[in-house]
């Protein structure tokens, strides 16, 4: 009889929480619908409780704060990166190709979701959440840092740390969209779009080059 009455309370907590995470999700996702259609500013706790469909109370009982709340959305968006990085590693293009086309994700993010990729890239009370946000950050990065090794063995980028210069690739990227955004990119500067540069870029860094 105990038996039976321990399966039947363990079946109910796992009922609940499958429940919970199921409105996470939910959550998280009107909150990327929101960012996606109105800004960050349009992302408020009582915002995404009735996008969500749910309650406008919802988002308090499963998110500390508005900031936990995008931190959860940002973590699920490095989630995202890290398997299309992924899956640009394991194509069968040569690795400058890879390079360039793991760049273009991110590139095509920024273009695609602007809000969502500045608060990945340039939201630092989201950054400071750290936690499981940190975790999936630094996993993204990682699989970029491996396509750049391929690169380093194929003698299409030069023999430096290989998270150094994964860096600087991505600081330059970002840069280059920062420029793009604030509609500081002229032509007449030398820069046009942020996808050609970079191609430049790294083909000067070639090693093959000297």
């Amino acid at each position: 009889m105990e038996r039976l009455q321990d399966a039947r309370t363990f079946a109910a907590k796992r009922r609940v929480n499958s429940a919970a995470v199921t409105t996470d999700k939910k959550l998280i996702l009107a909150a990327t619908t929101l960012l996606d259609s109105g800004g960050e500013d349009a992302v408020t706790l009582r915002a995404v409780g009735h996008a969500s469909g749910i309650s406008h109370n919802a988002p308090y009982k499963h998110f500390k704060s508005r900031d936990a709340l995008l931190a959860a959305v940002a973590t699920a968006d490095f989630v995202m990166l890290t398997k299309a990085f992924n899956a640009v590693r394991q194509s069968s293009i040569k690795p400058a190709g890879k390079l360039m086309k793991a760049l273009n994700v991110v590139i095509d993010f920024s273009v695609n979701h602007p809000a969502r990729y500045r608060l990945l890239f340039n939201d630092p009370a989201i950054a400071a959440q750290k936690g499981e946000l940190e975790k999936t950050a630094l996993a993204a990065f990682a699989e970029f840092i491996v396509i750049v090794q391929e690169c380093q063995a194929a003698q299409a980028l030069p023999d430096i740390p290989d998270a150094t210069l994964a860096g600087l690739l991505f600081a330059t990227m970002h840069g280059l969209i920062a420029l793009r955004e604030s509609g500081r990119m002229h032509p007449e500067k030398g820069l046009s779009v942020v996808q050609s540069s970079l191609k430049t870029l790294v083909h000067l860094l070639s090693p093959q080059r000297i």
